[in-house]
């Protein structure tokens, strides 16, 4: 998941400490959530969204495409195996 966190401190000129005030975590809590290695509570989303005056969809990109196609691919693979199976190949 992708975030504008650093985007939305940088356009309100707001550090982290102060945002860490602001949410009640810990600094390498938005740190995590600013890389994009974390994935938040929903609570943990509103809070921080809250604090940089945005909507949750705003703040956090939910990366549903990349998810997709690794289901999709997952999935094709699955079924070529399968059918490889059932002619014999494997």
């Amino acid at each position: 998941m992708k975030t504008r966190i650093k985007e939305y401190r940088a356009k309100y000129n707001l550090p982290q400490e102060k945002l860490v005030e602001m949410v009640g975590v810990r600094r390498e809590t938005i740190i995590f959530l600013e890389q994009g290695k974390y994935n938040p509570s929903l609570k943990l989303a509103h809070n921080a969204a809250k604090a940089l005056q945005a909507t949750i969809d705003e703040i956090f990109i939910f990366d549903t495409w990349t998810r997709r196609q690794r289901i999709l691919t997952s999935a094709t693979s699955e079924y070529r195996i399968a059918l490889s199976n059932d002619l014999g190949g494997g």
